[in-house]
C-alpha cells in the first residue's frame, strides 16, 4: 500500500520498527554505546518510505527528540517528494527506502548527489529496507549512500546507526557488510549483472512489481503511470531477457533475489 500522494506532516504512535532479532549494526568508529546517548546531541532526519504505516512506527520509535536525540523533520513517499523534502529541510541523515515509486533510492540519491558533496554541510544516506538483497545493497551504496540496515533493526541499534552515519562512519547489517566488500574488495567480478544491466531504471521497477504479483493496474497506480506504459515497459523486460511471459519472469527475478 503505498502512500505517494499524501503531504508530509506529523505522525502518531504505532509500534515501531523493532521486532527481529538482528544483531547490532557493524561499522567504523563503534563504540558500542547508543551514540544518541550522548548527552545534547542533536541529529535531524528525514524518512523516506513509500509505506506510511512503517514511517508512523519510526518516528514512534527513535523521534522522541529528548530521549534519543533525534529530531526527524520531514517525510517522503516517492521520489519527487524526497528530493524536494530533503532539498528543503537539508537534514543531517535521510533513512532511505531502497524501493520507491518513481525511481527507487539510487534515483534519491543521484538527484541528491550535490547535498551529499556539499563540504560545509554534506546531506548523508543511511537504506533502510526491508531487502537484503545484494544487488540492492550494492546498488545504492554504488549511488553514495553510508550504509544499509533492514527493518529488522532494533529502535536503539537505528539510533546509534543514524548518528555513526552522521560522523561519517560506514554501517551495515552484519550480513550485508560482506556483500559490499565482496563487491568492491573483487577485481575480477563484473560490477553488475550484465542481464539486469540491459533494463532502464524503470523497467527495474516494473520487473519487481510484475514478480511479487501485481496487476497492471495497480502497476500504474503504484508508478504514476498508464497502463498501457505498464504493458510497454512488460514487453521491453520480456525482450530484453528473452522471456515468454511473466511466469518466466517471475522465476528469473526470484531466482537473482530481485522480489
Amino acid at each position: 500500500m503505498s502512500d505517494a500522494n499524501e503531504p508530509t506532516g506529523a505522525v502518531g504512535p504505532t509500534d515501531g520498527v523493532t521486532g527481529g532479532a538482528e544483531a547490532g549494526a557493524t561499522g567504523a568508529g563503534s563504540t558500542g554505546n547508543p551514540a544518541g546517548s550522548a548527552p545534547g546531541r542533536r541529529v535531524r532526519v528525514v524518512l523516506v518510505d513509500d509505506h506510511r504505516m512503517f514511517r508512523t512506527g519510526v518516528q514512534a520509535e527513535i523521534g522522541q527528540t529528548e530521549r534519543t536525540g533525534v529530531e526527524v523533520v520531514g517525510e517522503a513517499a516517492d521520489v519527487d517528494q524526497a528530493v524536494t523534502v530533503i532539498t528543503a529541510t537539508r537534514p543531517e541523515v535521510v533513512l532511505l527506502d531502497v524501493h520507491l515509486p518513481g525511481g527507487g533510492g539510487v534515483e534519491v540519491l543521484r538527484r541528491c548527489s550535490p547535498l551529499m558533496a556539499d563540504p560545509e554541510q554534506p546531506v548523508r544516506f543511511l537504506a533502510l529496507s526491508v531487502s537484503d538483497a545484494a544487488e540492492d545493497v550494492i546498488g545504492v551504496i554504488r549511488g553514495g549512500a553510508r550504509g544499509y540496515v533492514t527493518k529488522t533493526i532494533t529502535g536503539t541499534d537505528l539510533v546509534d546507526s543514524v548518528f555513526r552515519v552522521q560522523d561519517g562512519d560506514a554501517v551495515f547489517s552484519p550480513r550485508l557488510a560482506g556483500f559490499v566488500l565482496d563487491a568492491f574488495a573483487s577485481t575480477d567480478a563484473p560490477p553488475v549483472d550484465e542481464d539486469l544491466d540491459r533494463l532502464t531504471q524503470r523497467e527495474r521497477e516494473v520487473l519487481r512489481l510484475i514478480a511479487r504479483g501485481y496487476a497492471y493496474k495497480e502497476i500504474a497506480k503504484q508508478l504514476f503511470i498508464s497502463v498501457k506504459t505498464v504493458e510497454s515497459h512488460v514487453s521491453a523486460v520480456l525482450r530484453k531477457l528473452q522471456l515468454s511471459n511473466r511466469h518466466e519472469l517471475t522465476r528469473w527475478a526470484t531466482a537473482r533475489r530481485l522480489v
